[in-house]
């Protein structure tokens, strides 16, 4: 057997191994018990609707990874990716539009194997738990939007990556690295004003005690934004968010629509306290960099894997070429980016610590953010529990009890 296609089966089979041990892990942290920090929000069936909803939620996690893996793994074995590449090349252009064809196949298949899920995820799941307001006609629409921006903004930014690759010699690698990162940057600019509208509506929070209270806050901490928005995110779904957008000048605070509905307006000012915490301490900064790092280091083993033949005979190819190597390092470059995300997502649960600090301590009330996490973990039905492994593998975020733990150790500090 080719050692690359042995490698590739290794890290598909491992994969979904992992994840399914994960899965039945996070099962079995289930508890009908209510930690004592939730018994005055949740009720006895409010809770018992969070276990079924987490239950619900793993089961159709791990279905449709096996599902994926199977698919992958019989496509890859009975040579789907070569009769793709075959059809590419019947169409006679070069090299480029050759490649764009290809991965747009691929992954258009990949978006229609996916797509029943996403359907019965959003409205069988997420109907049956009360969370889905998505209508049958936003959610065509936002498929359609989806598949639209991505071809506006991907085809462009896959062609000129082929193209680096195709006539940049040695150092195409890292004309990729500053190309894509250049472009992210300029995507981070862009996003708030052309791209997120296309999808929601964003209005200018109107005049009212909330209003004041937070530009008070804001200004209390020498932090300058552009607007105050809501976003009708109860169009699609009942849950609570809140995010910042933008950078510098054209930094704006946007609150979920749900989230202005559920929350007492000190309990918004700490949620936007917490973010503002990761302004502050420049968590987006450092993940930026760290982000750059990744990327450099992701195009680096892309160029040394690009011209690799085993790696072309273990997916069946008739021919070699950039384009197909560029899906193909994807399989093994799997577990450096596991690697990787573990490291982003510690380093991001160590920022939300901070950040709550920052929160607790620049609003002297971590009672009030403690409360207000509280309500968005009830409102959201969040997993009180999730097993650790999982928190370790999967989590950007630290299991809410931690957060809350750790909360009430700064409120008791105070009090003393």
């Amino acid at each position: 057997m080719n050692i690359w296609l042995f490698f590739i089966l290794f890290i598909l089979i491992f994969s979904f191994s992992l994840e399914t041990l994960v899965s039945f892990l996070n099962l079995r942290s289930l508890t009908s018990t209510l930690p004592s920090e939730f018994e005055n929000v949740y009720d006895n069936e409010k809770y018992g609707e969070s276990q079924k909803y987490a239950k619900a939620t793993i089961k159709f996690s791990l279905f449709e990874n096996a599902f994926s893996t199977i698919i992958t793994i019989l496509f890859l074995l009975l040579g789907g990716f070569n009769i793709v590449d075959n059809m590419a090349r019947n169409f006679g252009y070069g090299e480029i539009i050759t490649g764009l064809i290809f991965c747009t196949t691929l992954l258009s298949l990949s978006f229609f194997s996916s797509l029943p899920f996403s359907v019965y995820s959003t409205f069988i799941i997420e109907e049956r738990f009360g969370f889905n307001r998505t209508s049958v006609k936003t959610f065509i629409l936002d498929i359609i939007k989806a598949i639209l921006l991505s071809l506006v903004l991907g085809i462009p930014l896959l062609a000129l990556i082929l193209w680096f690759f195709m006539s940049g010699g040695p150092y195409a690698w890292v004309y990729c690295w500053i190309g894509v990162f250049v472009f992210t940057l300029i995507l981070q600019f862009l996003a708030p004003i052309l791209i997120m509208p296309l999808f929601n509506k964003f209005s200018p929070i109107e005049d009212s005690p909330l209003k004041t209270d937070i530009l008070s806050y804001a200004d209390a901490q020498k932090f300058k934004i552009q607007g105050i928005y809501t976003m009708d995110g109860s169009k699609r779904s009942s849950k609570l968010n809140a995010f910042f957008t933008g950078f510098g000048s054209f930094r704006k605070i946007v609150f979920y629509d749900t989230l202005i509905e559920k929350l007492e307006p000190s309990e918004i000012v700490a949620v936007l306290a917490h973010e503002m915490g990761h302004f502050k301490l420049k968590h987006i900064i450092k993940m930026v960099t760290g982000s750059a790092i990744q990327m450099g280091i992701m195009f680096y083993l892309l160029s040394i894997f690009l011209h690799s033949k085993g790696l072309s005979d273990a997916f069946r190819m008739d021919n070699m070429s950039i384009y197909s190597s560029l899906i193909f390092f994807g399989f093994i470059y799997s577990p450096v980016s596991m690697l990787i995300s573990i490291i982003f997502n510690g380093i991001s649960r160590k920022h939300e610590f901070d950040a709550d600090r920052y929160a607790a301590e620049s609003t002297n009330h971590p009672e009030v953010l403690i409360e207000g996490l509280k309500k968005l973990t009830v409102a959201n039905l969040s997993n009180l529990t999730p097993h650790p492994l999982h928190v370790f593998l999967h989590y950007s975020h630290p299991p809410v009890l931690m957060r809350i733990r750790k909360l009430q150790q700064l409120k008791t500090g105070y009090a003393q």
